[in-house]
Protein backbone atom coordinates (compact mmCIF):
# COMPACT_ATOMS: atom_id res chain seq x y z
CA UNK A 1 0.00 0.00 0.00
CA UNK A 2 1.22 3.61 -1.22
CA UNK A 3 1.96 5.92 1.74
CA UNK A 4 0.27 9.06 1.93
CA UNK A 5 2.60 11.39 4.37
CA UNK A 6 -0.09 13.82 5.54
CA UNK A 7 0.71 17.83 7.59
CA UNK A 8 -1.45 19.54 9.60
CA UNK A 9 -1.69 22.98 9.58
CA UNK A 10 -3.58 25.28 12.70
CA UNK A 11 -4.00 28.75 13.29
CA UNK A 12 -5.19 31.04 15.77
CA UNK A 13 -5.85 34.46 15.08
CA UNK A 14 -5.50 36.04 18.47
CA UNK A 15 -2.69 35.31 20.79
CA UNK A 16 -5.02 35.38 23.59
CA UNK A 17 -4.59 32.04 25.49
CA UNK A 18 -1.61 30.62 23.95
CA UNK A 19 -0.14 30.20 27.02
CA UNK A 20 -2.35 28.16 28.44
CA UNK A 21 -1.40 24.16 28.23
CA UNK A 22 -4.33 23.25 25.95
CA UNK A 23 -5.38 25.92 23.46
CA UNK A 24 -7.20 26.26 20.24
CA UNK A 25 -4.13 25.09 18.18
CA UNK A 26 -4.04 22.10 20.52
CA UNK A 27 -7.68 21.71 19.93
CA UNK A 28 -7.57 21.45 16.01
CA UNK A 29 -4.31 19.30 16.06
CA UNK A 30 -6.21 16.63 17.71
CA UNK A 31 -8.98 16.78 15.67
CA UNK A 32 -7.16 16.53 12.48
CA UNK A 33 -4.90 14.12 13.80
CA UNK A 34 -8.17 11.57 14.75
CA UNK A 35 -9.17 12.23 11.23
CA UNK A 36 -5.55 10.95 9.52
CA UNK A 37 -6.04 7.68 12.16
CA UNK A 38 -9.29 7.16 10.61
CA UNK A 39 -7.95 7.14 7.03
CA UNK A 40 -5.21 4.55 7.97
CA UNK A 41 -6.46 1.66 5.97
CA UNK A 42 -5.93 4.10 3.31
CA UNK A 43 -2.16 4.72 3.82
CA UNK A 44 -1.97 7.56 5.43
CA UNK A 45 0.06 9.15 8.28
CA UNK A 46 1.16 12.11 9.97
CA UNK A 47 4.56 13.53 9.31
CA UNK A 48 6.67 14.99 12.54
CA UNK A 49 6.88 18.27 11.31
CA UNK A 50 4.33 20.69 12.63
CA UNK A 51 2.77 23.69 11.10
CA UNK A 52 1.00 26.12 13.98
CA UNK A 53 0.62 29.96 13.50
CA UNK A 54 -0.60 31.45 16.56
CA UNK A 55 -1.83 35.06 16.83
CA UNK A 56 -1.74 35.32 12.75
CA UNK A 57 -4.54 36.75 10.44
CA UNK A 58 -5.87 34.56 7.95
CA UNK A 59 -6.10 37.61 5.66
CA UNK A 60 -2.63 37.58 4.79
CA UNK A 61 -0.39 34.79 3.36
CA UNK A 62 2.83 36.07 5.31
CA UNK A 63 2.63 33.55 8.13
CA UNK A 64 5.99 31.52 9.27
CA UNK A 65 4.68 28.37 9.46
CA UNK A 66 2.38 28.57 6.31
CA UNK A 67 5.30 30.00 4.37
CA UNK A 68 6.92 26.35 5.78
CA UNK A 69 4.10 24.55 4.77
CA UNK A 70 4.62 25.40 1.17
CA UNK A 71 7.97 25.74 1.09
CA UNK A 72 7.53 21.49 1.52
CA UNK A 73 5.00 21.14 -0.59
CA UNK A 74 6.92 22.64 -3.40
CA UNK A 75 9.70 20.15 -2.16
CA UNK A 76 7.52 16.92 -2.50
CA UNK A 77 7.93 15.72 0.85
CA UNK A 78 3.71 16.62 1.66
CA UNK A 79 0.74 14.39 -0.46
CA UNK A 80 -2.52 15.94 1.57
CA UNK A 81 -2.76 19.07 3.71
CA UNK A 82 -5.30 18.36 6.21
CA UNK A 83 -7.00 21.39 8.59
CA UNK A 84 -10.01 21.87 10.90
CA UNK A 85 -11.64 24.31 9.06
CA UNK A 86 -10.92 26.17 5.65
CA UNK A 87 -10.73 29.48 7.41
CA UNK A 88 -7.48 28.17 9.00
CA UNK A 89 -5.72 28.06 5.71
CA UNK A 90 -6.86 31.50 4.69
CA UNK A 91 -9.56 34.08 4.53
CA UNK A 92 -9.47 35.58 1.01
CA UNK A 93 -10.44 34.20 -2.26
CA UNK A 94 -7.35 35.57 -3.88
CA UNK A 95 -4.89 33.72 -1.53
CA UNK A 96 -6.63 30.46 -1.82
CA UNK A 97 -6.27 30.45 -5.28
CA UNK A 98 -2.76 31.14 -5.19
CA UNK A 99 -2.65 27.71 -2.61
CA UNK A 100 -4.69 25.86 -4.29
CA UNK A 101 -2.79 26.54 -7.86
CA UNK A 102 0.66 25.89 -5.87
CA UNK A 103 -0.93 22.77 -4.61
CA UNK A 104 -2.01 21.34 -7.79
CA UNK A 105 1.54 21.71 -9.11
CA UNK A 106 2.48 19.41 -6.44
CA UNK A 107 -0.16 17.04 -7.08
CA UNK A 108 -0.72 17.72 -3.31
CA UNK A 109 -4.84 17.03 -2.32
CA UNK A 110 -6.36 19.62 0.67
CA UNK A 111 -8.47 17.88 3.02
CA UNK A 112 -11.16 19.66 5.45
CA UNK A 113 -11.55 17.76 9.07
CA UNK A 114 -15.44 19.30 10.02
CA UNK A 115 -16.23 19.88 6.64
CA UNK A 116 -15.69 16.52 4.78
CA UNK A 117 -14.22 17.33 1.34
CA UNK A 118 -11.15 17.63 -0.03
CA UNK A 119 -10.10 19.18 -3.19
CA UNK A 120 -9.28 15.57 -5.70
CA UNK A 121 -13.06 15.85 -6.28
CA UNK A 122 -15.22 18.29 -8.53
CA UNK A 123 -17.55 18.45 -6.04
CA UNK A 124 -14.99 18.97 -3.02
CA UNK A 125 -13.42 21.96 -5.11
CA UNK A 126 -17.49 23.14 -5.72
CA UNK A 127 -18.15 23.03 -1.60
CA UNK A 128 -14.97 24.72 -1.13
CA UNK A 129 -15.40 27.68 -3.39
CA UNK A 130 -18.89 27.86 -1.78
CA UNK A 131 -17.61 28.52 1.77
CA UNK A 132 -14.93 30.59 0.95
CA UNK A 133 -17.12 32.77 -1.35
CA UNK A 134 -19.36 33.58 1.86
CA UNK A 135 -16.66 34.19 3.89
CA UNK A 136 -15.30 36.80 1.67
CA UNK A 137 -19.20 38.09 1.25
CA UNK A 138 -18.72 38.85 5.12
CA UNK A 139 -15.88 40.75 4.53
CA UNK A 140 -17.08 42.51 1.94
CA UNK A 141 -20.22 43.58 3.63
CA UNK A 142 -18.07 44.58 6.70
CA UNK A 143 -15.66 46.54 4.38
CA UNK A 144 -18.86 48.50 3.06
CA UNK A 145 -19.30 49.72 6.49
CA UNK A 146 -15.94 50.76 7.03
CA UNK A 147 -15.88 53.29 4.40
CA UNK A 148 -19.02 54.42 4.65
CA UNK A 149 -17.28 55.55 7.83
CA UNK A 150 -14.47 56.59 6.38
CA UNK A 151 -16.51 59.00 3.96
CA UNK A 152 -18.69 60.28 6.68
CA UNK A 153 -15.31 61.12 8.70
CA UNK A 154 -13.36 62.69 5.63
CA UNK A 155 -16.70 64.94 5.13
CA UNK A 156 -16.39 66.30 8.37
CA UNK A 157 -12.37 66.90 7.11
CA UNK A 158 -10.95 64.21 9.78
CA UNK A 159 -7.42 62.55 8.62
CA UNK A 160 -8.44 58.95 8.56
CA UNK A 161 -4.96 57.61 8.59
CA UNK A 162 -2.60 55.45 6.36
CA UNK A 163 1.09 56.95 5.12
CA UNK A 164 0.48 60.56 6.11
CA UNK A 165 1.58 63.13 2.96
CA UNK A 166 4.97 64.45 2.74
CA UNK A 167 4.89 67.72 4.78
CA UNK A 168 2.32 66.59 7.41
CA UNK A 169 2.74 64.07 10.11
CA UNK A 170 -0.05 62.32 11.89
CA UNK A 171 -1.92 64.37 15.07
CA UNK A 172 -4.96 62.14 16.31
CA UNK A 173 -7.36 62.78 13.64
CA UNK A 174 -5.97 65.58 11.94
CA UNK A 175 -2.43 66.41 10.56
CA UNK A 176 0.49 68.62 12.07
CA UNK A 177 2.83 70.67 9.73
CA UNK A 178 6.39 69.30 9.76
CA UNK A 179 8.17 72.44 9.19
CA UNK A 180 11.66 70.82 7.25
CA UNK A 181 9.56 69.02 5.22
CA UNK A 182 7.12 71.37 4.65
CA UNK A 183 9.66 74.01 3.02
CA UNK A 184 10.42 70.96 0.31
CA UNK A 185 6.53 70.85 -0.46
CA UNK A 186 6.72 74.97 -1.13
CA UNK A 187 10.01 74.56 -3.01
CA UNK A 188 8.37 71.91 -5.45
CA UNK A 189 5.24 74.01 -5.99
CA UNK A 190 7.58 77.32 -6.61
CA UNK A 191 9.92 75.49 -8.87
CA UNK A 192 7.09 74.22 -11.37
CA UNK A 193 5.23 77.72 -11.19
CA UNK A 194 8.89 79.06 -12.76
CA UNK A 195 9.38 76.18 -14.95
CA UNK A 196 5.96 75.15 -16.34
CA UNK A 197 6.55 71.24 -16.65
CA UNK A 198 7.26 68.55 -14.26
CA UNK A 199 9.82 67.17 -16.57
CA UNK A 200 12.12 70.00 -15.91
CA UNK A 201 11.29 69.86 -12.42
CA UNK A 202 12.37 66.41 -12.27
CA UNK A 203 15.41 67.02 -14.21
CA UNK A 204 16.38 69.33 -12.37
CA UNK A 205 15.98 67.61 -8.96
CA UNK A 206 17.59 65.16 -10.14
CA UNK A 207 20.91 67.12 -11.09
CA UNK A 208 21.05 68.38 -7.18
CA UNK A 209 20.79 64.67 -6.50
CA UNK A 210 17.16 65.82 -4.73
CA UNK A 211 16.21 62.88 -2.24
CA UNK A 212 12.74 62.20 -0.54
CA UNK A 213 13.05 62.91 3.25
CA UNK A 214 13.21 59.63 5.27
CA UNK A 215 10.10 59.44 7.33
CA UNK A 216 9.47 56.66 9.97
CA UNK A 217 5.89 55.11 10.48
CA UNK A 218 3.84 54.76 13.11
CA UNK A 219 4.49 51.00 12.58
CA UNK A 220 8.17 51.51 12.47
CA UNK A 221 8.59 51.15 8.66
CA UNK A 222 10.97 53.31 7.41
CA UNK A 223 9.88 55.20 3.63
CA UNK A 224 11.32 57.73 1.77
CA UNK A 225 15.36 58.05 1.00
CA UNK A 226 15.32 57.73 -2.55
CA UNK A 227 15.16 60.52 -5.43
CA UNK A 228 11.99 61.68 -6.50
CA UNK A 229 10.15 60.20 -9.66
CA UNK A 230 8.06 62.54 -11.78
CA UNK A 231 4.47 60.69 -10.71
CA UNK A 232 5.60 61.80 -7.06
CA UNK A 233 6.05 65.04 -7.87
CA UNK A 234 3.06 64.94 -10.36
CA UNK A 235 1.07 63.77 -7.11
CA UNK A 236 1.95 66.41 -4.62
CA UNK A 237 1.29 69.06 -6.88
CA UNK A 238 -2.25 68.06 -7.86
CA UNK A 239 -3.33 66.90 -3.59
CA UNK A 240 -5.62 69.25 -2.29
CA UNK A 241 -4.64 68.08 1.01
CA UNK A 242 -1.75 71.28 1.13
CA UNK A 243 -4.44 73.41 0.64
CA UNK A 244 -6.08 72.71 3.79
CA UNK A 245 -8.41 70.37 2.20
CA UNK A 246 -9.30 66.92 2.29
CA UNK A 247 -9.93 64.69 -0.71
CA UNK A 248 -12.55 61.48 -1.00
CA UNK A 249 -14.93 59.88 -3.75
CA UNK A 250 -13.88 62.96 -6.49
CA UNK A 251 -15.29 65.65 -3.89
CA UNK A 252 -12.76 68.14 -1.60
CA UNK A 253 -14.00 69.24 2.14
CA UNK A 254 -12.20 71.61 4.37
CA UNK A 255 -9.96 70.15 6.66
CA UNK A 256 -9.07 70.51 10.09
CA UNK A 257 -5.76 70.56 9.11
CA UNK A 258 -3.48 73.83 8.62
CA UNK A 259 -2.36 74.31 4.69
CA UNK A 260 1.39 74.13 3.60
CA UNK A 261 0.63 76.09 0.49
CA UNK A 262 -1.04 79.36 -0.15
CA UNK A 263 -4.16 79.70 -2.29
CA UNK A 264 -2.55 81.99 -5.13
CA UNK A 265 0.11 79.23 -5.63
CA UNK A 266 -1.88 76.68 -5.96
CA UNK A 267 -4.03 78.01 -8.18
CA UNK A 268 -1.29 79.28 -10.56
CA UNK A 269 0.02 75.67 -10.42
CA UNK A 270 -3.01 73.86 -10.64
CA UNK A 271 -3.86 75.73 -14.14
CA UNK A 272 -0.51 75.36 -15.59
CA UNK A 273 -1.09 71.26 -14.80
CA UNK A 274 -4.54 71.64 -16.73
CA UNK A 275 -3.12 73.65 -19.54
CA UNK A 276 -0.43 70.65 -20.02
CA UNK A 277 -3.01 68.39 -19.39
CA UNK A 278 -4.81 70.09 -22.54
CA UNK A 279 -1.38 70.08 -24.94
CA UNK A 280 -1.37 65.75 -23.90
CA UNK A 281 -4.92 65.86 -25.00
CA UNK A 282 -4.27 67.74 -28.55
CA UNK A 283 -0.87 65.62 -28.96
CA UNK A 284 -3.74 62.29 -28.74
CA UNK A 285 -5.86 64.06 -31.86
CA UNK A 286 -2.57 64.42 -33.78
CA UNK A 287 -1.88 61.34 -36.57
CA UNK A 288 0.42 59.11 -35.10
CA UNK A 289 1.59 61.20 -31.87
CA UNK A 290 4.87 59.86 -30.18
CA UNK A 291 3.16 57.45 -27.57
CA UNK A 292 6.38 57.73 -25.38
CA UNK A 293 8.11 61.26 -25.69
CA UNK A 294 10.06 62.45 -23.13
CA UNK A 295 10.34 58.58 -21.66
CA UNK A 296 13.04 56.52 -23.29
CA UNK A 297 16.45 56.87 -21.82
CA UNK A 298 19.59 54.32 -22.95
CA UNK A 299 21.95 52.57 -20.61
CA UNK A 300 23.67 55.85 -19.57
CA UNK A 301 20.56 57.96 -19.16
CA UNK A 302 20.72 59.97 -21.96
CA UNK A 303 17.37 60.68 -23.23
CA UNK A 304 16.18 59.51 -26.91
CA UNK A 305 14.32 62.78 -28.57
CA UNK A 306 10.69 61.68 -30.49
CA UNK A 307 11.54 62.85 -34.10
CA UNK A 308 10.16 62.67 -37.30
CA UNK A 309 11.43 62.23 -41.35
CA UNK A 310 9.05 62.56 -44.94
CA UNK A 311 9.25 60.95 -47.32
CA UNK A 312 6.33 62.50 -49.82
CA UNK A 313 2.76 62.07 -47.52
CA UNK A 314 4.42 59.40 -45.05
CA UNK A 315 6.04 60.31 -41.77
CA UNK A 316 8.26 58.20 -40.80
CA UNK A 317 8.78 58.90 -36.23
CA UNK A 318 12.11 57.31 -34.42
CA UNK A 319 13.14 58.06 -31.01
CA UNK A 320 16.69 59.22 -31.42
CA UNK A 321 19.78 60.04 -29.18
CA UNK A 322 20.06 63.92 -28.14
CA UNK A 323 23.51 64.05 -28.91
CA UNK A 324 21.94 63.06 -32.37
CA UNK A 325 20.00 65.81 -32.59
CA UNK A 326 23.26 68.20 -32.62
CA UNK A 327 26.39 65.91 -34.21
CA UNK A 328 25.07 63.58 -37.30
CA UNK A 329 27.90 62.54 -37.67
CA UNK A 330 28.47 60.32 -34.33
CA UNK A 331 25.58 58.53 -35.81
CA UNK A 332 27.20 55.08 -35.51
CA UNK A 333 27.31 55.50 -31.97
CA UNK A 334 23.79 56.76 -30.91
CA UNK A 335 20.47 55.38 -30.90
CA UNK A 336 18.03 55.82 -34.19
CA UNK A 337 15.42 53.52 -33.34
CA UNK A 338 11.83 53.60 -35.44
CA UNK A 339 9.05 54.60 -32.82
CA UNK A 340 6.92 52.35 -34.25
CA UNK A 341 8.82 49.11 -33.09
CA UNK A 342 9.60 50.17 -29.81
CA UNK A 343 6.04 51.66 -29.11
CA UNK A 344 4.37 48.31 -29.76
CA UNK A 345 6.99 46.06 -28.57
CA UNK A 346 6.36 48.02 -24.86
CA UNK A 347 2.47 48.09 -26.13
CA UNK A 348 2.60 44.36 -26.26
CA UNK A 349 4.60 43.67 -23.35
CA UNK A 350 2.22 45.88 -20.96
CA UNK A 351 -0.96 44.46 -22.14
CA UNK A 352 0.42 40.64 -21.70
CA UNK A 353 1.14 41.27 -18.03
CA UNK A 354 -2.10 43.22 -17.72
CA UNK A 355 -4.00 40.17 -18.93
CA UNK A 356 -2.74 38.30 -15.33
CA UNK A 357 -2.28 41.07 -13.30
CA UNK A 358 -1.28 39.23 -9.91
CA UNK A 359 2.18 39.57 -10.36
CA UNK A 360 2.26 43.32 -10.89
CA UNK A 361 0.19 43.84 -7.92
CA UNK A 362 2.93 41.67 -5.77
CA UNK A 363 5.79 43.71 -7.45
CA UNK A 364 4.59 46.66 -5.87
CA UNK A 365 3.86 45.22 -2.70
CA UNK A 366 0.19 46.60 -2.08
CA UNK A 367 -2.70 44.58 -0.54
CA UNK A 368 -5.87 43.73 -2.65
CA UNK A 369 -8.82 43.85 -0.79
CA UNK A 370 -11.74 42.08 -1.34
CA UNK A 371 -13.77 44.68 -3.19
CA UNK A 372 -11.11 45.73 -5.59
CA UNK A 373 -10.42 42.24 -6.39
CA UNK A 374 -14.35 42.06 -7.54
CA UNK A 375 -13.79 44.80 -9.58
CA UNK A 376 -10.23 43.85 -10.83
CA UNK A 377 -11.10 41.78 -14.14
CA UNK A 378 -13.19 44.34 -15.47
CA UNK A 379 -10.96 47.18 -15.12
CA UNK A 380 -7.98 45.36 -16.13
CA UNK A 381 -10.02 44.50 -19.69
CA UNK A 382 -11.39 48.44 -19.60
CA UNK A 383 -7.37 48.92 -19.31
CA UNK A 384 -6.05 46.84 -22.05
CA UNK A 385 -8.43 48.09 -24.23
CA UNK A 386 -7.35 51.51 -23.99
CA UNK A 387 -3.70 50.69 -24.40
CA UNK A 388 -4.41 48.73 -27.32
CA UNK A 389 -6.11 51.66 -28.75
CA UNK A 390 -3.64 53.54 -28.06
CA UNK A 391 -5.30 55.92 -26.59
CA UNK A 392 -1.78 58.35 -25.33
CA UNK A 393 -4.27 59.49 -21.77
CA UNK A 394 -4.34 55.61 -20.80
CA UNK A 395 -0.41 55.07 -21.70
CA UNK A 396 1.76 58.10 -20.47
CA UNK A 397 0.46 58.26 -17.07
CA UNK A 398 1.39 54.49 -16.71
CA UNK A 399 4.67 54.49 -17.90
CA UNK A 400 7.61 55.97 -15.39
CA UNK A 401 10.32 55.34 -18.34
CA UNK A 402 11.70 53.11 -20.82
CA UNK A 403 15.16 52.04 -20.47
CA UNK A 404 16.84 50.77 -24.18
CA UNK A 405 20.32 49.01 -24.26
CA UNK A 406 21.91 46.37 -26.97
CA UNK A 407 20.23 43.24 -25.16
CA UNK A 408 16.82 44.33 -23.46
CA UNK A 409 14.20 46.86 -23.22
CA UNK A 410 13.08 47.84 -19.61
CA UNK A 411 9.99 49.47 -18.96
CA UNK A 412 9.16 50.75 -15.54
CA UNK A 413 5.80 51.88 -14.63
CA UNK A 414 4.53 54.08 -12.28
CA UNK A 415 2.85 52.16 -9.26
CA UNK A 416 0.64 55.19 -7.66
CA UNK A 417 -0.80 55.42 -11.63
CA UNK A 418 -1.20 51.67 -12.27
CA UNK A 419 -3.09 51.25 -8.66
CA UNK A 420 -5.71 54.58 -9.61
CA UNK A 421 -6.45 52.46 -12.73
CA UNK A 422 -7.20 48.77 -11.27
CA UNK A 423 -9.19 50.38 -8.34
CA UNK A 424 -6.22 49.56 -5.70
CA UNK A 425 -6.13 51.79 -2.57
CA UNK A 426 -2.25 52.24 -2.25
CA UNK A 427 -2.36 52.65 1.75
CA UNK A 428 1.09 52.16 1.64
CA UNK A 429 3.72 53.92 -0.80
CA UNK A 430 3.81 51.35 -3.55
CA UNK A 431 6.74 49.78 -5.43
CA UNK A 432 7.48 50.63 -8.96
CA UNK A 433 7.17 47.67 -11.11
CA UNK A 434 9.60 47.06 -13.90
CA UNK A 435 8.86 44.72 -16.95
CA UNK A 436 11.94 43.68 -18.89
CA UNK A 437 11.58 42.48 -22.79
CA UNK A 438 14.36 40.53 -24.30
CA UNK A 439 15.56 42.42 -27.77
CA UNK A 440 18.20 42.87 -29.97
CA UNK A 441 19.15 45.65 -31.98
CA UNK A 442 19.97 45.11 -35.48
CA UNK A 443 21.11 48.20 -38.14
CA UNK A 444 19.40 48.52 -41.11
CA UNK A 445 20.80 51.50 -42.80
CA UNK A 446 20.46 54.60 -40.82
CA UNK A 447 17.92 53.36 -38.30
CA UNK A 448 18.24 50.46 -35.82
CA UNK A 449 15.74 48.04 -35.24
CA UNK A 450 14.35 45.65 -32.15
CA UNK A 451 14.60 41.99 -33.00
CA UNK A 452 12.98 39.37 -30.63
CA UNK A 453 14.67 36.38 -29.72
CA UNK A 454 12.91 34.42 -32.91
CA UNK A 455 14.30 37.05 -35.12
CA UNK A 456 11.54 38.59 -36.13
CA UNK A 457 11.11 42.48 -36.07
CA UNK A 458 8.33 44.71 -33.80
CA UNK A 459 8.09 46.69 -36.72
CA UNK A 460 4.89 45.62 -38.51
CA UNK A 461 5.41 48.27 -41.29
CA UNK A 462 5.78 46.82 -44.92
CA UNK A 463 9.28 47.36 -46.87
CA UNK A 464 7.26 48.19 -50.57
CA UNK A 465 10.90 48.12 -51.80
CA UNK A 466 10.78 43.89 -51.00
CA UNK A 467 6.82 44.25 -52.46
CA UNK A 468 8.51 46.03 -55.46
CA UNK A 469 11.05 43.47 -56.49
CA UNK A 470 9.17 40.46 -56.38
CA UNK A 471 6.26 42.19 -58.64
CA UNK A 472 9.33 42.89 -61.19
CA UNK A 473 10.19 39.16 -61.09
CA UNK A 474 6.58 38.29 -61.69
CA UNK A 475 6.38 40.70 -64.45
CA UNK A 476 9.54 40.10 -66.15
CA UNK A 477 8.52 35.99 -66.13
CA UNK A 478 5.63 36.45 -67.66
CA UNK A 479 6.86 38.65 -70.34
CA UNK A 480 9.76 36.18 -70.95
CA UNK A 481 6.84 33.50 -71.28
CA UNK A 482 4.89 35.19 -73.63
CA UNK A 483 7.46 36.82 -75.76
CA UNK A 484 9.50 33.35 -76.01
CA UNK A 485 12.80 35.33 -75.80
CA UNK A 486 16.22 33.83 -74.64
CA UNK A 487 16.89 35.35 -70.64
CA UNK A 488 20.08 36.57 -72.59
CA UNK A 489 17.78 38.60 -75.20
CA UNK A 490 15.33 39.84 -72.87
CA UNK A 491 18.42 41.10 -70.91
CA UNK A 492 19.53 43.10 -73.81
CA UNK A 493 16.06 44.67 -74.12
CA UNK A 494 15.97 46.37 -70.83
CA UNK A 495 19.59 47.17 -70.66
CA UNK A 496 20.70 44.68 -67.92
CA UNK A 497 22.36 41.83 -67.03
CA UNK A 498 21.29 38.33 -67.65
CA UNK A 499 22.78 37.44 -64.02
CA UNK A 500 20.41 40.17 -63.05
CA UNK A 501 17.39 38.97 -64.60
CA UNK A 502 17.97 35.74 -63.50
CA UNK A 503 17.95 36.82 -59.71
CA UNK A 504 14.55 38.83 -60.08
CA UNK A 505 13.04 36.41 -61.87
CA UNK A 506 13.74 33.94 -59.11
CA UNK A 507 11.05 35.63 -56.99
CA UNK A 508 8.19 34.88 -58.80
CA UNK A 509 8.69 31.34 -57.49
CA UNK A 510 8.51 32.63 -53.90
CA UNK A 511 6.66 30.05 -51.58
CA UNK A 512 2.70 32.04 -50.89
CA UNK A 513 3.57 31.60 -47.26
CA UNK A 514 6.74 33.89 -47.76
CA UNK A 515 5.16 36.29 -49.75
CA UNK A 516 2.31 36.76 -46.82
CA UNK A 517 4.95 37.04 -44.55
CA UNK A 518 6.33 40.00 -46.62
CA UNK A 519 3.12 41.69 -47.21
CA UNK A 520 2.22 41.48 -43.74
CA UNK A 521 5.37 42.84 -42.54
CA UNK A 522 6.49 39.98 -40.49
CA UNK A 523 9.43 38.51 -42.47
CA UNK A 524 12.99 38.09 -39.92
CA UNK A 525 14.68 41.54 -40.23
CA UNK A 526 17.61 40.13 -42.02
CA UNK A 527 15.89 40.11 -45.32
CA UNK A 528 16.61 43.64 -47.06
CA UNK A 529 15.29 43.96 -51.02
CA UNK A 530 19.63 43.87 -51.52
CA UNK A 531 19.72 40.61 -49.89
CA UNK A 532 16.72 38.97 -51.57
CA UNK A 533 18.03 39.30 -54.86
CA UNK A 534 21.24 37.66 -53.74
CA UNK A 535 19.76 34.73 -52.17
CA UNK A 536 20.25 31.46 -53.77
CA UNK A 537 16.68 30.55 -53.33
CA UNK A 538 15.82 26.76 -53.18
CA UNK A 539 13.01 25.64 -55.10
CA UNK A 540 11.53 23.78 -52.47
CA UNK A 541 8.95 25.85 -50.46
CA UNK A 542 9.38 23.75 -47.44
CA UNK A 543 12.96 24.70 -47.40
CA UNK A 544 12.32 28.61 -48.35
CA UNK A 545 9.83 28.20 -45.25
CA UNK A 546 12.92 26.92 -43.11
CA UNK A 547 15.24 29.88 -45.01
CA UNK A 548 12.97 32.11 -43.62
CA UNK A 549 12.08 31.02 -40.42
CA UNK A 550 8.50 30.42 -41.18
Amino acid sequence: MKKVRCAIYTRKSSEEGLEQDFNSLHAQREACEAYIRSQASEGWSLIDTSFDDGGLSGGTMQRPALQRLLDDIRAGTIDIVVVYKVDRLTRSLLDFAKLVETMDKAEVSFVSVTQSFNTTTSMGRLTLNMLLSFAQFEREVTAERIRDKIAASKARGMWMGGIPPLGYEPDGRSLRIVDDHAAIIRDLFERYRGLGNVRLVFEQLANEQAKVPRRTLSTGKMIGGGSFTRGQIYKILSNPIYIGEIHHAGRTYKGQHDAIIERELWTAVQCKLGENRQGEQRAATIRSPSLLAGKVIDQNGEPLVASHACKGKVRYRYYVSRSLQHDAESAKVGWRIPARALEGTVIERLTSELQQPLGLIEQMGVDLTANSFSTLTNKTEDLISRIRRKKISSIRPLIERVQVSSERLTITLDATELCSELGIAASQAPDNPELVVQVSLKRTGMALQLVHSDGRSNNRQVDTTLLQIIQQGRTWWDEIVSSRKSVAQFARDNDVTASYITRIVRLAFLSPRVIEAITAGTQPVSITADRLRRLELPTSWSDQHEMFGL
